[in-house]
């Protein structure tokens, strides 16, 4: 995890992220299953899978899905959870699969955390000539009263920590000239918790999960004071974002 960003540090707590982060709505599941033509015969790469949270849901296509994630306590939950996966360590800028050896490369969650260009020119050359890119986002929509007050305790703890807010991420697959029919979907999501799911959900921020144990403690209290207020059960809204791109044929 050396060559990792410091708060990846967080990403240690895998069994917490495990049950604290949402799943992908299936609709946006189904739209990269069609989209990247996954089926049997075709081999699919989950990049910086975690614990598996898309990984187990590209399985039902039949393709043979491969999963490549550089936190060891992350590969241990994934395989724990997603039976029949080759779970290899690695990372987006040094992916241990030959040229084109995929069909089509997922990131779930994930890709602001790269060194991008260097990921981008490693994702393409393990693609198969026409081979489709797919990159999505579960997206905390603040318009919601509850997200709104989540994000008043989150922000201010983020530091230089990379996050998916700080680019707007459709521009990123036309302009590296690797990439063509470059599309943008979005899909509605929600995540039901309880209290604890609550404050699982954002306990298992990698930049909070990797700070002191006081910083720990405090945002737990002030999260439980947010779902007690909250309607019961909890309805956590998402704006999913997926990005397709195609490596040339």
């Amino acid at each position: 995890m050396s060559d990792l960003h410091p708060s990846t540090r967080g990403f240690a707590s895998a069994d917490l992220y495990e049950r604290g982060r949402p799943d992908y709505p299936a609709a946006a599941v189904e739209r990269i299953v069609a989209r990247l033509d996954l089926r049997p015969g075709r081999t699919v790469l989950d990049l910086a899978a975690g614990t598996g949270k898309l990984t187990r849901l590209l399985v039902p296509s039949k393709a043979n899905v491969i999963a490549v994630e550089p936190v060891r306590e992350m590969r241990t939950e994934l395989e724990r959870h997603v039976r029949g996966v080759v779970a290899l360590a690695g990372t987006a800028e040094r992916i241990p699969l030959t040229d084109r050896y995929v069909d089509a490369v997922t990131v779930g969650q994930a890709f602001h955390w790269f060194k991008q260009d260097e990921a981008l020119r490693e994702i393409h050359r393990v693609l198969q000539p026409g081979g489709g890119l797919a990159l999505i986002w579960n997206a905390r929509d603040e318009r919601d009263p509850v997200q709104a007050a989540l994000s008043e305790v989150i922000d201010p703890l983020e530091g230089e920590t990379p996050r998916r807010r700080n680019r707007d991420w459709r521009s990123l697959l036309p302009e590296s000239g690797l990439y063509e029919r470059c599309e943008r979907a979005l899909f509605e999501h929600v995540q039901v918790v309880d209290e604890q799911g609550l404050v699982d959900r954002v306990v298992s921020m990698s930049f909070i999960a990797a700070g002191p144990q006081a910083v720990r403690d405090e945002v737990e209290a002030r999260v439980r004071a947010i779902a007690r207020d909250a309607e019961q059960p909890i309805k956590l809204p998402y704006m999913t974002e997926v990005y397709f791109g195609y490596k040339p044929d």
